[in-house]
């Protein structure tokens, strides 16, 4: 649709957006088994198999963040404890050429693509292997390797950069999309609108995934729009647009494939509402129990994505309790090895702060990095492991 309908009408006729419901898409009950007439995406045992191993690792690496958090080994982390078919089921769907935008609960989409754990803890730890050398908060990701761009904690600005990125695939043509990842909340900033207006007039291989949890951090949906929640909102912009169930592993993977195969075959825009539920606080800095009820957690506990996942596997007889026991064991214990790592490897070397952006450091960057330096020799007994650091230098950059 490139511009607004002729057909005329000789009656005033007003419409309501909330006249507007689409429906969900769903396939997988909790239970495991298929909804009636539901059918299932073709996926094999191999590749069951993964997507759920990656679900189980997503989850224990998260529940050891916790953890290690609350401990003090960490200073920040956020889980996506009961939103992992959605941040799983996408990324399966996909082509590992596809480029990710996502926003920060989407780390099961880099397990998937083989992101190891010793990777996740040098970011975390923030030590001298993070590829971001210790500049980002934890849990803000990224690997050039694995076509996932390094996550920005600005909500929303990565969908824009989604639409121009796809805009350079379609130029290309070699038949890859990129799929940008939000939270409802981050659906009322003006770059959600900027995006999906640019990428549906310019018609670019991209898919908006919503992650709707039904709360952008303490604020509930009903206090954040009034609308028919995300989707309809795609209409608007003439894009193609899915309502899913975002806890169902098997309708996330159908949607994203038939998504994709627009976006890819078609160049046009696609966004995708996944229906689900943080079943963990916003953050490690949040407590949920300010503004949802217990009630309202524990039925939402029921319908766990690890547990329908797993039920699905039983009844295909591709799984076992005795393996689903041992898997969360190894997990477990693989993820606090990799943790305990990664916390005895130093921290990257003090004169890295001002490297990577200018060939050679501007002088009023390295005039303040040597007045950090005075400071750290002023007070070393506050800053030990910097104090070590104030000598060689690396190449570009002045000594201290």
């Amino acid at each position: 649709m490139s511009a607004p309908t002729n057909r005329a009408i000789h009656k005033p006729q007003f419409i309501r957006g909330d006249a507007l419901n689409i429906p969900t898409y769903k396939v997988l009950k909790q239970d495991g088994s298929l909804y009636k007439n539901a059918q299932a995406p073709e996926i094999d045992q191999a590749l069951a198999i993964r997507i759920y191993s990656t679900m189980v690792r997503t989850r224990m690496l998260d529940e050891r963040g916790l953890a290690s958090q609350r401990q003090g080994r960490l200073s920040f982390y956020m889980q996506s404890t009961g939103e992992e078919a959605t941040t799983v089921g996408f990324a399966a769907a996909l082509d590992d050429q596809d480029m990710i935008m996502a926003q920060y609960r989407e780390q099961g989409a880099l397990v998937y693509r083989g992101f190891s754990l010793d990777e996740f803890m040098n970011q975390l730890f923030s030590n001298a292997l993070d590829y971001g050398k210790g500049r980002q908060m934890p849990i803000h990701y990224g690997s050039v390797k694995l076509n996932y761009m390094t996550i920005s904690s600005p909500l929303a600005t990565q969908l824009p950069q989604a639409t121009g990125y796809a805009y350079g695939q379609k130029l290309a043509g070699e038949g890859h999309c990129t799929v940008a990842v939000f939270g409802e909340g981050a659906a009322s900033e003006g770059d959600f609108h900027a995006a999906l207006n640019m990428a549906s007039v310019l018609k670019v291989p991209a898919i908006f995934l919503c992650r709707n949890n039904g709360y952008a951090i303490s604020t509930p949906s009903s206090e954040q729009f009034a609308g028919d929640g995300i989707a309809p909102r795609a209409l608007g912009y003439g894009m193609h647009t899915i309502r899913v169930d975002g806890n169902d592993i098997l309708a996330v993977v159908e949607a994203t494939r038939q998504a994709r195969k627009i976006a890819v075959e078609q160049n046009e825009p696609v966004l995708i509402e996944a229906m689900s539920y943080r079943l963990a606080a916003h953050s490690s800095s949040d407590d949920p129990s300010g503004y949802r009820s217990k009630s309202e957690e524990a039925k939402w506990r029921d319908l766990d994505p690890l547990l329908r996942m797993k039920n699905w596997l039983l009844q295909q007889g591709w799984w076992s309790e005795e393996q689903d026991k041992a898997l969360f064991e190894t997990d477990r214990q693989a993820v606090m090895a990799a943790m305990k790592k990664a916390e005895k490897v130093g921290r990257p070397h003090i004169d890295e702060m001002i490297t990577d952006v200018y060939d050679t450091p501007p002088a009023h960057l390295q005039q303040q990095l040597l007045e950090l330096k005075a400071h750290i020799r002023r007070y070393p007994e506050v800053y030990p492991k910097s104090a070590e650091q104030l000598d060689d230098a690396p190449e570009g950059v002045n000594r201290g």
